[in-house]
């Protein structure tokens, strides 16, 4: 006879226990949730013979991680060896992510969870990577609030219906991240994939890297139309970015629900910006989305490129780990943003097309100027370029794991 139903709240750090002894009995009604949220119990079906000690089942828990080195390392704690992981890490560079390409286009493959999880494992089935990513596109966020996305062949992301004045920012809608509830889904998929073999990072772009494709249409080398909102209609431009934040705000917590482990906030385009216009016109908006995810339980990364004028300030606007770029030396950057934070970073993704010893060379200075200390995740200063020799990235992360032991 079924029993009441019980529902408990699971966590990530202790094993599954499951009772041997004739104590009193409760049946689990709800296991296909249960499973969902911890992907690491036993391949069971619900049904009237699987029985759970009352006792043991009050302290039921998902088991610990195979490889927990990357969230030991965005915490601070001490690791055996340097976590490593690439942004772009599932990408064109790899066969099997271009057998997937001739069939799928890039939003197709993003809008369905099966492919996008299948995408993010690629690179955790081929290397001994310390971390996934979720396979996703910053721009997805525009389309529900009303901005026309296409990826045209050759061109990258392109905007039909450009933000360029404040009835343009009007008219965009705050939404809650349900409308990118495919991501969500396949977050689940991937950590059921994944089996806690490495955590999994969801992400999302920052508001200033979505503001600025926005309202420049595309990609730009100088970001003309964007500080010509900045600076000439300011009120439009807090608009913007307010109504971002929220969006990436909501979206994110979606994510982390579903069952990120780990978050990245992507202010690829930061850079173009002076110490004094950042402070001014995007640390508020990107202080809020830290705000708004500080009690979530999961370590959150901020992320930008050419931002070493502005890590002090990107440091005040949140994140446990920073990320540096290869145009500063991660030791002098690590000094800037604070012993007391976790960096990630910071080699030239060009590197990655150096002879092998150039490479070493490369990695060894890196982990020297970490000094061992903990709270340091390797990574490049921005993504894996498409014609990256594969043996190439496999090797760096071999070189990483092995001149880091401790």
């Amino acid at each position: 006879m079924i029993g009441r139903h019980y529902t408990h709240h699971v966590e990530e750090s202790e094993s599954v226990f499951f009772p041997r002894d004739p104590r009193p009995i409760l049946i689990l009604p709800e296991w296909s949730r249960l499973s969902t949220i911890c992907p690491s119990l036993p391949n069971a079906e619900p049904d009237d013979h699987l029985k759970f000690d009352s006792l043991a089942l009050a302290s039921l828990k998902c088991r610990p991680m195979m490889n927990d080195r990357f969230l030991k390392a965005c915490r601070c704690e001490p690791v055996d060896c340097t976590p490593v992981w690439f942004m772009r890490q599932a990408g064109r560079y790899m066969s099997e992510y271009r057998a997937l390409r001739v069939k799928h286009s890039i939003l197709e493959m993003c809008k369905t969870p099966e492919l996008a999880a299948q995408v993010t494992l690629q690179p955790i089935d081929r290397f001994p990577l310390d971390a996934a990513i979720i396979f996703a596109d910053i721009l997805l966020p525009l389309e529900p609030m009303g901005i026309s996305l296409e990826f045209a062949q050759g061109e990258g992301p392109v905007i039909h219906n450009p933000v360029r004045d404040r009835a343009a920012v009007e008219r965009l809608k705050v939404v809650d991240g349900g409308e990118l509830e495919y991501v969500a889904e396949a977050i689940r998929q991937a950590r059921k994939a994944l089996n806690g073999r490495v955590p999994l990072i969801g992400f999302a772009g920052a508001p200033f890297t979505l503001a600025s494709y926005a309202i420049e249409g595309g990609g730009s080398r100088n970001y003309l139309h964007t500080k010509q909102m900045m600076y000439g209609d300011p009120t439009a431009w807090h608009a913007l970015m307010d109504k971002f934040s929220r969006v990436i705000t909501s979206y994110l917590k979606r994510q982390i629900k579903a069952g990120a482990q780990a978050i990245q906030l992507f202010d690829s385009w930061v850079g173009c910006l002076s110490a004094g216009d950042y402070a001014e016109y995007v640390k508020p908006h990107v202080q809020g989305i830290f705000e708004g995810l500080k009690h979530e339980g999961v370590p959150l990364i901020h992320f930008g490129t050419g931002t070493t004028a502005i890590l002090r300030q990107m440091r005040e606007a949140g994140g446990d780990v920073i990320g540096i770029d290869w145009r500063v030396h991660l030791d002098e950057a690590w000094a800037m943003v604070g012993h007391d934070r976790a960096v990630q970073g910071n080699m030239d993704p060009l590197v990655l097309f150096a002879p092998l010893h150039e490479i070493e060379r490369r990695v060894e200075d890196i982990l020297r100027r970490a000094g061992g200390r903990a709270g340091h995740i390797f990574n490049l200063g921005h993504g894996i370029l498409p014609t990256t020799p594969i043996d190439h990235v496999a090797a760096t992360i071999d070189m990483v794991h092995k001149l880091s032991q401790r």
